[in-house]
């Protein structure tokens, strides 16, 4: 796919995605077999089209919930400033969560919100990332399950921008930029 200044590589194939979301679904059902009901909280925005393929393939009783951070802006390297921009509707003390993201890059999104969601004193909480980029982590963090471990590059696609566009591709693809 070409752009006016960048080119997009397919990087993750969308049968790939799909796979891989099938499979995390059953170790999670595993994890949580014994939830009442679990809270999906979704870190928007670029987990949006994750969060609704993982809950379809989750075959437990589900909340979903939204939380909104950002760190980026229309940039392509996060400012390391964590805002959050939408916060939950729903409580989640004394209940099991999983918050699901789309990447895990420097870590200071994830370690900001989940700082944030431990003060509301969840029964368990867990991270499921669709991505993961450990050779660009500045902060000590890991999800509980990672769809993806990717080199660092700059990717969009599944829910993922590039200034608000290519969230509607359906695979992961790598930018280069041309000019």
């Amino acid at each position: 796919m070409v752009d006016r200044n960048y080119v997009i590589d397919e990087m993750i194939s969308a049968k790939q995605i799909a796979a891989r979301v099938e499979l995390l679904a059953r170790e999670i059902k595993t994890h949580f077999h014994d939830t009442q009901q679990l809270v999906v909280v979704g870190l928007l925005r670029g987990s949006f089209i994750f969060i609704a393929d993982l809950v379809r393939e989750l075959d437990l009783p589900v909340e979903v919930d939204f939380l909104e951070a950002s760190s980026y802006g229309n940039s392509t390297e996060s400012s390391r400033e964590v805002r959050i921009l939408k916060d939950l509707r729903g409580e989640i003390a004394g209940r099991d969560v999983l918050l699901v993201e789309d990447i895990v890059d420097t870590g200071y999104t994830l370690s900001h919100v989940l700082a944030i969601l431990r003060t509301r004193e969840p029964a368990r909480l867990e991270v499921c990332a669709l991505l993961d980029k450990p050779s660009r982590r500045e902060i000590d963090i890991k999800a509980s399950w990672t769809g993806f471990e990717i080199p660092d590059e700059f990717v969009v696609g599944y829910g993922i921008d590039y200034a608000q566009r290519n969230r509607n591709l359906p695979f992961i693809g790598s930018v280069r930029f041309t000019g």
